[in-house]
């Protein structure tokens, strides 16, 4: 499965663990939604993926995906220390001049 390149750039730092390559990708006033809660900002999304990676030692594999309207839906198995893990949750991102501009994580 090809994503484009940011969003594969995304799981790929993801899975590695790796903060910087995460942040990488998001443009500078990019913003997240996950569990109800909105981080904007580098410094914000820095914050959100290190807690979230520190909670739930989380790892999502993506499915699939497709495009609709600009934005990119990926579909991953998501393992880690949290209750029904494994599942299936949707990455939305939407993308703006080859960085990713909004992330919104959800079942």
């Amino acid at each position: 499965m090809t994503l484009p390149v940011p969003i594969e750039a995304y799981f790929a730092a993801d899975r590695r663990d790796d903060a910087d390559g995460v942040l990488q990708v998001f443009g500078i006033d990019a913003l997240v939604r996950d569990e109800g809660r909105t981080y904007r900002g580098c410094q914000a999304i820095e914050a959100w993926w290190r807690a979230s990676k520190a909670r739930y030692q989380h790892v999502a594999e993506p499915l699939d995906w497709s495009e609709e309207r600009g934005e990119y839906r990926v579909r991953a198995n998501v393992t880690g220390t949290f209750p029904g893990s494994p599942a299936v949750l949707t990455f939305a991102f939407r993308l703006e001049h080859g960085w990713i501009r909004q992330l919104e994580v959800g079942a």
